[in-house]
């Protein structure tokens, strides 16, 4: 993975881009001597995106199943009746 400063990052952003675009690299900016932020491409994001929400529902199953008191919305609105 390649890493810059946050100037030459400025100096050459056209660079950057094309360099994630064309040639799928991932490069790190970094602001006084500290990564910052990462470009990726947008392949990568929609990878991390996936694989996040596939963490979400496997997190939610689970709480769904280890929770004997669960319950949805629609029946606690039920059970209030009209108010």
């Amino acid at each position: 993975m390649t890493v810059i400063s946050a100037s030459d990052a400025r100096a050459n952003f056209q660079e950057i881009i094309n360099r994630v675009e064309y040639g799928g690299e991932r490069i790190l900016i970094q602001r006084h001597g500290k990564t910052a932020v990462a470009v990726i491409g947008l392949e990568d994001l929609k990878r991390l995106q996936a694989l996040e929400d596939a963490i979400d529902s496997d997190e939610l199953r689970r709480a769904v199943e280890e929770n004997d008191g669960f319950t949805t919305l629609e029946s606690i609105i039920a059970s209030r009746g009209d108010e």
